[in-house]
């Protein structure tokens, strides 16, 4: 005697198993970190600028780190580095400083479009630049994002102070701003 199938029942056949997929397997292991090239100098002939570079990383303030003497520019070592093909590589440097001269990019405000700039790598080998543009931002509106892009088309954001010098806080308003893309 058979056992009787609920009302509804189907004695159909069951499925089909399902087919098996191959599923690629990888290590589980990171790729080894690639050592960044460090800029190690930056060189604007239209303005007579030449100044070393060290790479620098975030105040305390969340702001960018900057080397003290106005003759050495810094750069945002968590960004783009020299080598890099998207991105931009992020250079800055005080326009003056208590117990120095004016510093080199006191004059970026006045470099023209397409301008050559060479930066050199720790590694050798040098990248030339034209500069694109030269933009005065508030120091409050800097674009900081669209600034410290890490990816995207690649450009090297030149950064200094500018405009009208508050004594009261001893700073400038502005930053001037220079994008050079390469050439």
């Amino acid at each position: 005697m058979t056992a009787p199938t609920p009302s509804g029942a189907s004695s159909a056949p069951p499925p089909a198993p399902t087919p098996a997929v191959q599923v690629p397997v990888s290590p589980a292991t990171p790729a080894a970190p690639v050592d960044a090239v460090a800029p190690v100098r930056v060189r604007i002939d239209a303005i007579g600028a030449d100044l070393p570079v060290t790479g620098v990383g975030v105040e305390p303030s969340g702001q960018m780190e900057l080397p003290v003497d106005p003759a050495v520019a810094g750069w945002y070592r968590f960004g783009p580095d020299a080598a890099s093909t998207a991105g931009h590589i992020m250079l800055a440097a005080h326009v003056d400083a208590p117990g120095y001269p004016i510093g080199p990019l006191a004059r970026l405000r006045d470099i023209p479009a397409g301008a050559p700039v060479t930066l050199e790598a720790a590694d050798g080998t040098a990248r030339a630049y034209a500069v694109e543009s030269v933009t005065f931002y508030e120091k409050t509106a800097l674009p900081t994002a669209e600034l410290f892009a890490r990816d995207g088309a690649p450009a090297l954001v030149i950064i200094t102070c500018g405009g009208p010098f508050d004594p009261t806080t001893g700073h400038y308003r502005d930053n001037v701003v220079a994008i050079a893309r390469p050439r």
